[in-house]
């Protein structure tokens, strides 16, 4: 299964995600900081990166730009609790392939991501 990332200011946010997505049989790589999860990108394989837009030092958008410099073929799902056209556009343009809207459900956050992984 897939190695994913996770990065979200709220740590029960990637509890969440973690528990949804490692029931699914994936590998999953929980951070509350983008320093840290940008540092882990850099030395680790990383098929899809799930990344919450509004964070404590860069927006998600910032963060998914330097990750694609680290691997341009990584897949990226944002998250957020403050849908805007903006940010989608943004995040899409950067090749972010799905949005979801926070509060997470668990069966669209599991759709989406077997959605990104199959490509």
């Amino acid at each position: 299964m897939a190695k994913i990332l996770v990065l979200d200011d709220v740590l029960d946010a990637v509890i969440l995600i973690k528990k949804i997505l490692q029931k699914k049989g994936h590998e999953v790589f929980t951070f509350t900081e983008e320093e840290d999860a940008l540092d882990y990108a850099r030395s680790n394989d990383v098929d899809l990166a799930i990344l919450d837009i509004k964070l404590k030092k860069m927006s998600g958008v910032e963060v998914l730009e330097e990750l694609k410099k680290i691997d341009p073929s990584m897949h990226a799902i944002m998250l957020t609790g403050y849908p805007t056209l903006e940010t989608a556009r943004e995040s899409l343009k950067l090749g972010a392939k799905e949005y979801c809207v926070k509060p997470i459900d668990k069966e669209e956050l599991e759709e989406k991501v077997a959605s990104v992984l199959k490509g």
